[in-house]
């Protein structure tokens, strides 16, 4: 029954304002009092937490802030200084990396590096760095469709071969070389051979798709015969470092090789004849399949970390478990695509640049300065070179590609960039190279990815 009365007649009643100091002041006089009550001791009396631990606390964080507003700043500038002299953009983001570290800002300002990037305290950069690279290697995965792949030319496959095999002999064979000087004896020469192997073996995909778009020869028969090898030599190398970490890490763990491998099989089984046609079928039961909804991002992104989670534990690395992730997914109804799309410009924007300057804080390139080292570094720089640029320019030339054209994919096949490094990172991580010899690789990465520009531009030029 309805008299008439509503809450808002309630509202227009007068305010009795003589009682708002006793309904504003008499909680917090109540509040005052009771801060100031006595109370019994705690029991356990040994836990304290006083001003000094908040400080450190709060500086631990503002540090980390900073240290992403330094990283992404420099970057983005050395980046954009790259492009205008003609280098791709992760040139630059591998050079601020570098500068950043012990190499020059450790030297220039020591005081300011030690704030800013405290040994002790870089657990925070380095977890951030690894789920950077997970997302980075699900990105990789995902650009490479197998099907695709399938109907790869004759002649890229052949070419993919020949940059993959004169390279890995290459590598075994410096890798007598370079035990005696930074061998790990608990590791083994077969392990520390088969790593160098597969190092001198990479081809970096995405930065070679992004010189190729930056010079315009995505589209051209160059340019897929190169991305049609690189992805080819890519999928090997990761199936081939898988292994080798597996070997690695069941000498180290005492485990059988065989136990490990055996192991990745089952996932491998699982992951193709399970996950894939399930996520399949989801897609197709998906009302508005083509639409990324948070819920439909948030499942994705469980089963990264799932595949991930279940690498790492067999032993082979948890990117290994993130390639394999972007793989199975579905290439149906845009998925693919749309996928890379939200991941890739966070990735390589935030996280890549990240990872770059953690690479570059466990590198010091004063090391290799020293008269000892300069002939390691020459003979590493000019055989991983030569391999590649021979291995793969040689196979094409027999496949019946033009001269010029073979030479020209066996430098395009010599970028190594982010894809190396990464190789690199988990080498050092389980002890099959020192960091000397890590730094020595590293700057092979550096110099053979930046001599794949300029190279290219003079063939083209002289071409047209």
């Amino acid at each position: 029954m309805n008299d008439g009365y509503t809450m808002l007649d309630g509202l227009k009643k007068p305010l009795h304002t003589k009682w708002l100091p006793v309904i504003l002041l008499l909680p917090l006089l109540v509040a005052v009092a009771l801060l100031y009550l006595q109370v019994p001791a705690p029991m356990n009396a040994e836990v304290t937490v006083g001003k000094a631990a908040t400080v450190v606390d709060e500086y631990a964080l503002i540090r980390f802030l900073l240290q992403l507003v330094t990283i992404l700043a420099v970057s983005r500038l050395l980046g954009r200084l790259c492009r205008h002299i003609g280098q791709p953009q992760v040139v630059g983001e591998m050079a601020a990396g570098i500068l950043l570290g012990p190499t020059l800002f450790g030297q220039w300002a020591p005081a300011l590096s030690h704030w800013l990037f405290p040994a002790a305290q870089l657990v925070s950069l380095s977890a951030v760095s690894q789920v950077g690279l997970v997302l980075f290697m699900f990105v990789i995965g995902l650009e490479m469709d197998l099907r695709a792949l399938r109907q790869t030319s004759r002649p890229a496959l052949v070419v993919a071969i020949g940059a993959l095999t004169l390279p890995f002999a290459c590598g075994i064979g410096l890798a007598h070389v370079l035990y005696p000087a930074f061998g790990n004896a608990a590791i083994g020469f077969h392990g520390f051979a088969l790593f160098i192997g597969v190092a001198c073996s990479a081809t970096a995909f995405p930065v070679l798709a992004r010189i190729l778009r930056d010079a315009g020869l995505a589209r051209a028969t160059l340019g897929t015969m190169a991305l049609s090898s690189a992805a080819v030599i890519d999928i090997i190398v990761w199936i081939a470092l898988s292994v080798v970490v597996a070997m690695v890490n069941a000498r180290t763990d005492d485990l059988s090789v065989w136990v490990m491998i055996g192991g990745a099989l089952a996932y491998l089984a699982v992951m193709v004849g399970l996950v894939r046609p399930l996520l399949a079928w989801v897609v197709n039961c998906r009302a508005g399949a083509a639409e990324f909804t948070h819920d439909w991002l948030a499942l994705v992104l469980v089963l990264l970390f799932c595949s991930a989670v279940a690498t790492e534990w067999l032993g082979i690395h948890a990117l290994f478990g993130a390639f394999v992730a972007g793989i199975v997914m579905p290439r149906i109804k845009g998925q693919a695509e749309g996928l890379v799309e939200r991941f890739e410009d966070l990735t390589l924007v935030l996280f890549v640049p990240i990872f770059f300057v953690f690479t570059g804080l466990r590198t010091d390139m004063q090391a290799l300065l020293h008269i000892d080292m300069l002939p390691y570094v020459l003979l590493v720089i000019t055989g991983a070179t030569m391999a590649k640029v021979v291995g793969a320019g040689l196979a094409a030339y027999l496949a019946g590609i033009a001269k010029r054209e073979s030479w020209a994919l066996g430098i395009l096949l010599n970028t190594r960039g982010l894809v190396e490094l990464v190789i690199l990172n988990i080498g050092l991580d389980i002890g099959v190279i020192s960091p000397p010899l890590f730094t020595v690789l590293v700057l092979m990465t550096i110099v053979t990815t930046c001599m794949t520009s300029p190279i290219l531009q003079r063939l083209v030029a002289r071409e047209s």
